[in-house]
């Protein structure tokens, strides 16, 4: 089956399969069990989610990673994995909701779950040239709008996903001229590559990082403005 009629038919009628096949498309699709999962509608397990974590940290460890170049974002992707999973019986809490109100139709669920599936609320999120009462809207009702093409451009990289996956899940149409707004699938990839990070690793990936970059202070917060996707190798 065409990859795009595949994630189309799970995000649609994807409870009725078994969470075992899933995992076994999660590898062939290059896609984490976990999202998989999210996007057929299954609960996700507790050894597929993050730890319970600082959200300073959180959002400390989002803004420092997304200002690093492809070169940059791959190192510190292999850095991710290969630092130990810590292992601490009991700990586990399940990521809350990313907003405050519940998901009132079947993308918003999907979406919510995406960024939960990462550890992130809504405050944790890099910058991606989305206002917060957009990101709000997104995880709640989802609603029809000619706005959500962009919006499914600008959340895509922080999620780690391509465009046509993501577009098709989203049941809308994809067309290769539509572009990541400011971020590619190669800041999401780091992010998947943290879910099992604790805390203290993730100070210690984000310095990191600060290693890995070329600019200065990172006190003060700068948004990109332009981001890094326009110059990821992946795009034509």
């Amino acid at each position: 089956m065409e990859r795009a009629t595949l994630l189309s038919s799970l995000a649609a009628r994807g409870t009725d399969t078994a969470p075992q096949r899933l995992a076994d498309l999660a590898v062939e699709l290059d896609i984490p069990a976990a999202d998989l999962l999210v996007v057929a509608g299954h609960p996700v397990p507790a050894d597929l989610l993050p730890p319970e974590r600082d959200a300073k940290v959180m959002r400390e460890f989002a803004y420092r990673v997304s200002h690093s170049g492809h070169s940059q974002l791959t190192a510190l992707e292999a850095f991710a994995r290969s630092l130990p999973r810590v292992d601490a019986p009991g700990a586990f809490v399940e990521p809350a909701w990313p907003s405050r109100r519940p998901a009132e139709s079947r993308f918003a669920a999907v979406l919510g779950g995406l960024i939960r599936n990462r550890g992130f609320g809504l405050y944790e999120l890099p910058f991606m040239g989305l206002s917060r009462s957009s990101l709000l809207g997104m995880v709640w009702r989802w609603d029809p709008s000619p706005h959500r093409r962009h919006q499914l451009c600008a959340v895509a990289g922080l999620l780690g996903w391509s465009l046509p996956d993501l577009f098709a899940v989203g049941d809308e149409p994809y067309s290769p001229e539509f572009r990541p707004v400011l971020h590619c699938h190669h800041l999401g990839r780091v992010f998947a590559a943290a879910v099992p990070l604790t805390t203290a690793q993730l100070v210690e990936t984000a310095q990191e990082a600060d290693r890995l970059s070329p600019r200065g202070d990172h006190g003060v917060w700068q948004p990109v403005s332009q981001g890094f996707a326009e110059e990821c190798p992946d795009l034509p």
